[in-house]
């Protein structure tokens, strides 16, 4: 059997690069697209039967144990690891029909991807749809995930015979035992590819950005994961594909805030309004909000707003939109309106500032109601 090393035309400590290197120059000169001489397409098998076995490290350091003379026995007393492991496996294998098990299956699942995306309060108020451009593992249109050139297909492995396990006598303590181990040449796959995809490389799959419009329910919240079953990678050789997994963000808002379903904002009222009431009609982030100020209302005070925050991610409805008032004192007064003040505090006879009795619970109710506000 020639050597691979002598195949590819590389060294024996060439490197990965060097060997993927060697294996893309002799291709071109030797696929049967460039060449069609019955030599170069033995020859292109040979290599791609080489750079198979190569490219992949514990196939090459099995074939390099082996083709370098190297008789699988122990020497001193190192080895004994290795060789009571090897020997068990060897059991086992005999155990289940001597053939090391079924051939391993080039098809896989796709890996999970994660995206993260953020989104503004108001589109998680009722929801919204996102256009995302996602770069992922797609199915190889030139070889429909075969993994082959076409017109062409795996071959069975003329070394292990399809089965993917190769046998090897072992000289242990225990006498020569059998033992099987995955077959270096089409590593453990049972069939070998002669001619891979020139698109794919042989994997079946290539890189592609692509666009996945995904629902964003209404109601989540930073570090919500939105599950899309069947939307991540395509798996190797055609494999179904993983899920996608999109990651939550809210953004910050200037006026409002969330806490729970509810959204929070700090309303400022002029002295005037707050002495004699009003109406007034505000800006929320799904439109108009009318709110009414009694007279007399007190900073500090909350205003509730049933229904005006944030669906529910799990039932029907909505929360509520919690409003603090902040009552503003003006300043800058001319001289006729300080005169005017002046007169309305001589009328009003008010006490002179002084403290509150505490009352039990007062500062647990204030703190509750400005959480979150400022």
């Amino acid at each position: 059997m020639a050597d691979h090393y002598e195949t590819l035309g590389v060294e024996r400590d060439a490197t990965q690069e060097d060997i993927k290197k060697a294996y893309r120059r002799l291709a071109r000169q030797l696929h049967p697209d460039v060449n069609p001489s019955e030599d170069a397409s033995e020859q292109f098998k040979s290599v791609t039967h080489a750079y198979e076995v190569l490219s992949d490290p514990e196939a090459r350091e099995k074939y390099d144990l082996g083709g370098s003379g190297a008789d699988f026995g122990f020497s001193g007393f190192g080895g004994f690891g290795d060789v009571f492991e090897q020997f068990f496996n060897a059991a086992a294998g005999a155990a289940g029909g001597g053939g090391g098990g079924r051939p391993r299956s080039r098809t896989e699942r796709g890996q999970d991807a994660l995206l993260r995306v953020e989104v503004g309060l108001d589109e998680v108020l009722v929801g919204t749809r996102r256009d995302l451009d996602v770069a992922t593992a797609v199915l190889c249109e030139t070889c429909n995930g075969s993994c082959c050139a076409p017109d062409t297909k795996p071959v069975t492995c003329d070394i292990c015979g399809g089965t993917g396990h190769v046998q090897r006598q072992m000289r242990s303590l225990l006498g020569t035992v059998m033992t099987s181990m995955p077959c270096g040449t089409c590593r453990g796959y049972g069939t070998v590819i002669p001619y891979p995809c020139a698109t794919c490389g042989g994997e079946g799959r290539v890189r592609a950005t692509r666009t996945i419009p995904v629902d964003i329910p209404a109601g989540v919240d930073t570090g919500v994961r939105v599950q899309l079953p069947g939307l991540g990678e395509v798996g190797p050789a055609g494999g179904p594909n993983g899920d996608l997994f999109v990651e939550i963000t809210v953004a910050h808002h200037d006026v409002f805030s969330r806490t729970g379903d509810d959204l929070l904002a700090t309303l400022e009222v002029s002295m005037t309004d707050a002495v004699l009431g009003t109406q007034a009609t505000l800006q929320g982030l799904d439109g108009e909000i009318p709110v009414e100020i009694p007279a007399g209302i007190q900073s500090g005070a909350a205003l509730t707003i049933k229904g005006r925050g944030v669906a529910h991610l799990r039932g029907a409805g909505r929360g509520d939109l919690r409003i603090a008032v902040q009552v503003i004192t003006p300043q800058g007064l001319s001289s006729k309106e300080t005169e005017f003040i002046q007169q309305f505090k001589s009328s009003r006879h008010d006490a002179a500032p002084r403290f509150m009795k505490f009352k039990q619970g007062l500062f647990a109710r204030l703190r509750e109601r400005f959480h979150g506000f400022f």
